[in-house]
């Protein structure tokens, strides 16, 4: 259900369900993914497998900041700021592994 209050559309708890459907399924899946990348990385022990767990690690820590913004627990300005700041970590961390990683890259040789 929306509402209108003074010209500002506010969601109902109707609305706020589906997200909180959505979100929570994403969080789980990503969790998921996220203890896959953590094993991959215990039994690989390369540096390229701890960037890809750091990036799915901030991947899933937005989807737990989704939730508690549709519940009330983390206000909508954080959310903004924490949410953004975790898809430039993810975003800097990706690139940073395919750069560093990649063959012919800058990495040393002892890293690969």
């Amino acid at each position: 259900m929306i509402r209108t209050v003074l010209g500002q559309v506010t969601w109902g708890v109707d609305a706020a369900v589906p997200i909180l459907v959505v979100i929570l399924l994403a969080s789980v899946g990503t969790g998921l993914l996220f203890v896959v990348s953590v094993v991959a990385y215990r039994r690989r022990r390369r540096p390229q497998y701890g960037l890809i767990a750091v990036a799915i690690g901030a991947l899933w820590l937005r989807s737990v900041v989704g939730a508690g913004t549709v519940l009330g627990v983390v206000p909508m300005p954080a959310h903004h700021f924490i949410s953004h700041s975790l898809d430039l970590l993810t975003a800097g961390t990706v690139l940073y592994a395919v750069y560093m990683y990649a063959p012919g890259s800058v990495a040393a040789p002892d890293d690969r």
